[in-house]
C-alpha cells in the first residue's frame, strides 16, 4: 500500500484518522507533512497492542528512530520539538518513573480534589462575564480557553498576564500549518521565557508547584537537573491546557447536537457520564506521536521495521465499531461504560486525567446549569477546526446562549 498522505485537503483529522481505519485497516502506511513517511496504528487493537507494550517493545526516545538523525527528516521539521524534547513523552524505564514521580505530585487524587472550590470560583466568574458579551458569544474564546489555562497557570505559579503567549506559543507548536521558521521561533521563545520564569521563581518563591519543583532541586539536585525541570514545565503547561480547551468544546457541540441527552445541572454521576463518553468519542487527542519498534514487529498481521516511527491514532481507536458496535462514532452518554483510550494506556497513561475529568464536570456542569438553552449560532458543518495531527477542537464556537436559569 501507498504511503497515505494526512492531513487529508477538505477533512478534519478525525476523520481522516477513521478513514485510514476503515478503509486501510488497523495498521497503515502514512505520509506525514514534510514529505515524512510513517505508520499509524488506528483501530482500537493495534492501538492497543502498541500502548501496552511501551518500554519494552517500543520506545518514546528519538534517539531510537534512524531517520531522525540520517537526514531522512529534514532537519527543520517543525514538529521536531514535540518528538524530540527532553520531556516526559520522550522518556522510557527508570527515567520515565523518576520524571513521572515528580510531576504527579501535581496530579494526585488529594490534591485535585482539593482544587474543585478555585475551579469553580474561575467557571462563575467567567460565566458572570459570558452573560455581557452579548447574543451571540464565542465559546472557545471567552470560556473553554480561559478556564483550563487559568487553572494550569495558577497551579505552577504563571502571572495572568503572561498566559495568553503560553496559548499562541502551544498553537504554533501544534498547527501543521506553521512553518518550519515559524515553529522554530515559537520553540525558542517559549523555551527563553520558561529558562527565565525559572529563575524568578528561585528568587521568589511562591506556593505554587513550579515553586515545589525548585525546592526538590534544591534539597536533592541528583533527582532533577537544570534541563529536565525546564521540560517539566514545557510539557505540563501545554498538555495541561490545550486538551482541556479542546475537550470542552467538543463536548458541547455534542450536546447541542442531541439536547435530550444533557443532564440536569445537579446530577453529577449523569455529567461523569458526559465526560467518559466524551473522552471515548470526541477526545480531542486525535494522535500521539511517536512509538519507535526496538526490533522488527509485526501489529495484526503488518510488519513494521525497527526504529520506523509510529502514530498512535488515539481517535481510531475510540470510535472502533469493532470494539463499540456499528453506531461507535455516536455520541451516546447512555452507553454501557467500556474501556476507552482517551488518556492513553499504558505506562503513558495521561498523568492530568484527574484534573481534565474534573475540570470538565464542573464546567459543562455549571454551563448548562446557568444556560440551560444554549445553542449553537452557526451549523455544525461550517466549525471550522483547529489544523492540528495531534489535538482537534473548534477556532471559534459561537453560540447562543439563551435564558439564564
Amino acid at each position: 500500500m501507498e504511503p497515505l498522505p494526512i492531513p487529508a485537503p477538505g477533512e478534519r483529522t478525525s476523520q481522516t484518522v477513521r478513514r485510514f481505519r476503515d478503509e486501510g485497516g488497523p495498521v497503515v502506511p502514512i505520509e506525514l507533512p514534510g514529505k515524512v513517511n510513517a505508520w499509524m496504528v488506528c483501530s482500537y487493537d493495534s492501538v492497543s497492542e502498541v500502548l501496552l507494550n511501551d518500554g519494552t517493545l517500543y520506545s518514546k526516545n528519538a534517539l531510537n528512530c534512524p531517520a531522525l538523525h540520517d537526514g531522512t527528516i529534514p532537519p527543520d521539521w517543525p514538529l521536531r520539538q514535540i518528538v524530540e524534547g527532553n520531556h516526559l513523552l520522550t522518556k522510557d524505564g527508570a527515567d520515565h518513573r523518576r520524571l513521572r514521580g515528580l510531576i504527579n505530585r501535581a496530579f494526585t487524587p488529594g490534591r485535585v480534589a482539593a482544587m474543585a472550590p478555585r475551579i469553580q470560583q474561575i467557571t462563575d466568574g467567567l460565566l458572570d462575564r459570558l452573560a455581557a458579551e452579548g447574543e451571540v458569544v464565542d465559546l472557545v474564546r471567552h470560556f473553554s480557553e480561559p478556564l483550563p489555562i487559568a487553572v494550569i497557570c495558577e497551579l505552577f505559579g504563571v502571572p495572568e498576564q503572561e498566559r495568553y503567549q503560553l496559548r499562541e506559543w502551544t498553537n504554533t507548536l501544534l498547527f501543521h500549518t506553521a512553518s518550519p521558521e515559524e515553529a522554530a521561533t515559537a520553540a525558542g521563545d517559549m523555551l527563553a521565557y520558561l529558562g527565565a520564569f525559572i529563575e524568578r521563581k528561585r528568587a521568589e518563591p511562591g506556593d505554587d508547584l513550579t515553586s515545589g519543583l525548585i525546592k526538590v532541586q534544591e534539597d536533592d539536585g541528583d533527582r532533577l537537573s537544570d534541563e529536565e525541570m525546564l521540560w517539566i514545565l514545557w510539557l505540563v503547561l501545554i498538555a495541561g491546557h490545550e486538551t482541556t480547551v479542546h475537550m470542552l468544546a467538543n463536548t458541547v457541540i455534542a450536546l447541542c447536537a442531541d439536547r435530550a441527552q444533557l443532564p440536569g445541572a445537579k446530577n453529577q454521576e449523569a455529567w461523569e457520564k458526559v465526560v467518559e463518553e466524551a473522552l471515548r468519542s470526541r477526545s480531542s487527542v486525535i494522535n500521539v506521536m511517536f512509538r519507535y519498534p526496538l526490533q522488527d514487529v509485526r501489529v495484526l498481521g503488518t510488519d513494521i521495521p525497527a526504529g520506523a516511527p509510529i502514530v498512535v491514532g488515539l481517535d481510531g481507536a475510540g470510535t472502533d465499531p469493532a470494539r463499540y458496535g456499528q453506531d461507535a462514532a455516536r455520541f451516546d452518554a447512555s452507553r454501557e461504560p467500556d474501556a476507552h483510550v482517551g488518556f492513553g494506556r499504558g505506562p503513558h497513561f495521561c498523568l492530568g486525567a484527574p484534573l481534565a475529568r474534573l475540570e470538565m464536570r464542573i464546567a459543562l456542569s455549571s454551563l448548562f446549569g446557568r444556560h440551560p438553552g444554549l445553542r449553537l449560532a452557526i451549523g455544525v458543518d461550517d466549525i471550522g477546526y483547529t489544523p492540528s495531527l495531534i489535538t482537534e477542537g473548534p477556532m471559534r464556537l459561537p453560540v447562543v446562549l439563551g435564558p439564564r436559569s
